[in-house]
């Protein structure tokens, strides 16, 4: 894949991370309810939620070329699913792309 679409791509998904990051820290219900979060992916105009609890969340966010995303989301070309849940998809991004996802993570 074109360093340059990697590159392009990896920041879309950062930009719905630091969304996701934002909605983190709003007001949180108990622990064990789920929250709506938006998709991660790097698809233009994707509104998708994704239902989990914050802990998940927190599993996903523990790595900083990881992105949450809905299935049928991912792109093997850019990313790797490191896991597969019913609802949602864990896709960590590969070679430039997982570049700038490290340099982009709002917790680094």
């Amino acid at each position: 894949m074109d360093k340059d679409l990697e590159r392009n791509l990896a920041r879309n998904e950062a930009t719905f991370r630091d969304v996701n990051e934002a909605l983190k820290r709003g007001q949180w219900p108990g622990e064990d309810e789920p929250i709506a979060f938006r998709c991660e992916c790097s698809r233009l105009g994707c509104t998708r939620l994704i239902e989990l609890t914050a802990a998940e969340y927190e599993q996903v966010r523990a790595h900083s070329r990881r992105f949450l995303v809905a299935p049928d989301h991912d792109i093997p070309e850019a990313e790797t699913v490191v896991e597969s849940h019913e609802t949602y998809l864990v896709v960590e991004k590969l070679d430039e792309g997982g570049r700038v996802a490290d340099a982009t993570d709002p917790r680094s």
